[in-house]
């Protein structure tokens, strides 16, 4: 409710996207989280990551006018390995100042993201270099830190997966695959930063950028294990994600592997903003399993099902 003492500062922050500043269209079937190869120099991996407005298809026929890395939602995936030395050359094509925040990682205060506090926000055409070496495995993610109501919720985020030095220390799977949350709200052709407050409700919901019926579809066989990384990289509603086809197998948590007495059954868990699991799960039976979050509006396109649902679903077709 905008009352005659909401700050303008407030009232830019809800403000839509400005459909003209979408410098850039992705194609209706672009996917979102691609691997970013680095370039190596003198042993640091040097990766180069840009932000700016670009129109993104959320379904087919809806497309929502959204900030990106490197012109995709989620941004690109970095993949790297503990002890890594790496190094983020960042540029801002925004019309507002950003930053960028590597969240759960240990890593000097100046390379830490949030505006104001620990560095000064990157004007727009600005750049920034982060660099740091990596001291930790497991899931994380990487989001602005300027603004975050307004900027993760319109797409700044991007999922950081960092490998073991030591290979054993992993916990293998046959398939390996990461779910990125995100919450829309899509209203009279404009987009809006999603928050949690009335006028401003998602009525959109995504897994890696696309909602059901256009998430992925992943293949199996009965008898092989997959390895689900569920990462919170919404801003507003913790999501029971649930798995049909049996239970499975937290093995790690907010980045945190689990000694194996640790380790529990489940066939729900609650990810809240910025939290991630990673669980394994065995296909037992053939069929299409349902992926999805146990809240049913938010396993719908605008609150209308299509082809038996919407938002965060995708199936695991197993034969």
């Amino acid at each position: 409710i905008n009352t005659f003492d909401l700050p303008a500062a407030a009232m830019k922050d809800m403000a839509a996207v400005k459909p003209r500043q979408a410098g850039f269209e992705a194609a209706s079937d672009a996917r979102g989280d691609q691997p970013l190869e680095p370039r190596i120099e003198n042993g640091v991996k040097v990766f180069h990551i840009d932000a700016s407005i670009i129109r993104w298809h959320i379904l087919p026929d809806v497309a929502v006018d959204a900030y990106a890395y490197n012109r995709q939602i989620p941004g690109p995936r970095l993949q790297v390995t503990e002890g890594d030395h790496i190094r983020i050359n960042f540029t801002n094509h925004l019309p507002e100042s950003t930053t960028v925040h590597w969240h759960g990682l240990i890593v000097p205060n100046e390379m830490d993201g949030p505006a104001k506090v620990a560095q000064p926000p990157i004007p727009p055409g600005g750049t920034y270099t982060y660099d740091y070496t990596v001291g930790q495995h497991g899931t994380y993610f990487y989001h602005s830190h300027d603004h975050p109501d307004r900027q993760q919720a319109l797409g700044l985020y991007g999922a950081l997966i960092i490998a073991p030095k030591n290979a054993a220390d992993e916990v293998k799977a046959d398939l390996d695959y990461t779910i990125q949350l995100q919450e829309w709200l899509k209203r009279e052709w404009l987009t809006y930063p999603a928050m949690l407050m009335e006028g401003e409700l998602p009525n959109y919901f995504t897994i890696n950028g696309k909602a059901y019926p256009a998430t992925d579809t992943i293949n199996m066989k009965v008898g092989e294990t997959i390895k689900v990384r569920f990462i919170g990289t919404n801003n507003n509603f913790v999501h029971p994600m649930h798995i049909h086809g049996g239970p499975f197998e937290v093995v790690a948590v907010d980045g945190v592997t689990l000694q194996e007495s640790a380790r529990y059954q489940a066939d729900t868990v609650n990810v809240g903003p910025g939290q991630r699991y990673d669980v394994l799960w065995t296909a037992r039976k053939p069929g299409k399993w349902l992926v999805h979050c146990h809240i049913p509006h938010h396993t719908a396109n605008n609150n209308v099902e299509q082809n038996g649902g919407g938002g965060l679903m995708l199936v695991l077709n197993v034969n």
